[in-house]
């Protein structure tokens, strides 16, 4: 007889007792991002009777983000089949699982906007959810979901980080900035409401106010996993460029965002976004794009996601490592054999022509660079990340026009620029120089 207990999201489950610790370690640990989340993976290999703690074990490999990600969380699916009697919201869970799995995105998220539409006490599941519509770039989703779950989880601050954020990425700021403080009033720890609040004041351009509220807080993110601790400090050193602060956050790259857990994706990709921007604004990194190498060699067959494959080759290519063209090549050939079928259209028509880009500009073709990223600039949301991430392609669009003498194109994008970035030094020394080049025609 299957017996049903409650996890501590108060969602029913037919594990047995002996497995809930390490199913809640997951279910809070993840919402939170702390380490704990890691320990579903012994509990699911101590209980092959464990039909969530598995499918909880089998998600926790797929945000390895790694094309080998799926053979390692196969298992752990075919485990939860295995133990039998699950409910129906596990059922659910196991097939938004397998479709992950598959990489069939666009069931995962038809399956989990079902799921959340009929258990919004599930955070972990929203959590999820969540992750993948950002992959997506459907930012009008994130909020949906999140507002959803909001009146069954108002006493948790995630919910209202997550809210927060899926109003950010929607444009609503001042909607996000009351979200967020209404997190904090809650937890004042809590991550994800500082890395929302971080967005609010990117956008709005208050650099400093943004600043001060996330050096103020780092304190608290101290012993959580290395995603959360170091984009919350990336963040911190784009204020810092942003105000011309170059050498802090140079300092910051060293101390706080590369070698936490340099085998990590987004760990990767955030050495890569913070060593361009810092080259970008004309900052000497040194030996840096070596010591990111022997990581990103490991991705030169990765195309499971074009946002995070166009930022492996970037650094690659930076590198000078022969790979950049292997992953290049790889990248071509998804316009006909894709990794993931269903992105057929999406490599075609902005992730093939934007790693043409990308990889024009490290190796210096300004002309190329230009061209290719500017015909999928209003389209680069489709490739998933966030506002902030995705500058970074707009970054070097606008430098690969500067160095191709594209002046008139350029001093628009800097004026654009100029309305959320008002007091950067390094934007009013790009405007000079595109200025005088004007004047002298």
């Amino acid at each position: 007889m299957t017996t049903t207990t409650l996890d501590s999201f108060g969602s029913s489950t037919t594990s047995p007792v002996a497995a809930l610790a390490g199913i809640n370690d997951f279910a809070e640990g993840f919402v939170a991002y702390q380490t704990r989340a890691v320990n579903v993976l012994v509990t699911a290999d101590n209980h092959p009777d464990s039909a969530l703690a598995n499918i909880y074990a089998g998600m926790l490999w797929m945000f390895l983000e790694r094309p080998e990600a799926p053979e390692k969380s196969i298992p752990y699916a075919q485990r939860a089949e295995r133990a039998g009697g699950l409910n129906r919201r596990e059922k659910g869970m196991l097939s938004l699982l397998e479709a992950w799995q598959q990489h069939d995105y666009h069931h995962v998220l038809r399956i989990g906007e079902q799921l959340c539409g009929e258990y919004p006490q599930d955070l972990p599941l929203l959590k999820v959810v969540q992750y993948h519509a950002f992959n997506a770039g459907n930012a009008a989703l994130m909020l949906k979901l999140a507002l959803a779950g909001e009146s069954a989880n108002a006493h948790r601050a995630p919910i209202h980080s997550m809210i927060a954020f899926g109003y950010e990425q929607s444009h609503q700021l001042s909607a996000a900035e009351a979200a967020a403080h209404r997190a904090l009033s809650i937890d004042p720890d809590e991550p994800w409401a500082h890395h929302a609040l971080a967005h609010v004041h990117l956008g709005r351009g208050s650099i400093n106010e943004g600043l001060s509220i996330l050096s103020g807080s780092s304190a608290s993110w101290e012993g959580l996993n290395s995603f959360m601790f170091t984009h919350n400090w990336w963040h911190v050193a784009l204020f810092e460029i942003a105000n011309g602060q170059v050498d802090a956050a140079l300092k910051i790259h060293d101390q706080r965002c590369w070698g936490i857990q340099p085998e990590y994706s987004q760990d990767q990709i955030g050495a890569v976004s913070l060593l361009a921007r810092l080259e970008l604004a004309d900052v000497d990194v040194g030996d840096r794009w070596q010591d990111l190498l022997p990581f990103l060699e490991t991705r030169q067959d990765d195309v499971v996601q074009p946002f995070l494959s166009l930022q492996y080759l970037y650094g690659l290519a930076k590198a000078d490592s022969p790979l950049a063209l292997e992953l290049m090549t790889l990248i071509r050939a998804q316009a006909e054999s894709p990794h993931v079928a269903q992105d057929r259209a999406l490599w075609q028509e902005v992730g093939i022509p934007a790693a043409e880009g990308m990889f024009a500009h490290a190796r210096g073709d300004h002309e190329t660079a230009a061209r290719e990223l500017g015909t999928v600039r209003s389209s680069m949301w489709r490739t998933g990340g966030s506002h902030a991430q995705r500058d970074l392609f707009e970054q070097v669009l606008l430098d690969a026009r500067l160095r191709s003498g594209q002046w008139e194109l350029a001093r628009k994008t800097l004026e654009q620029r100029r309305q959320w970035e008002p007091d950067s030094p390094i934007l009013q020394r790009q405007l000079n120089d595109v200025y005088q080049h004007l004047g002298s025609n």
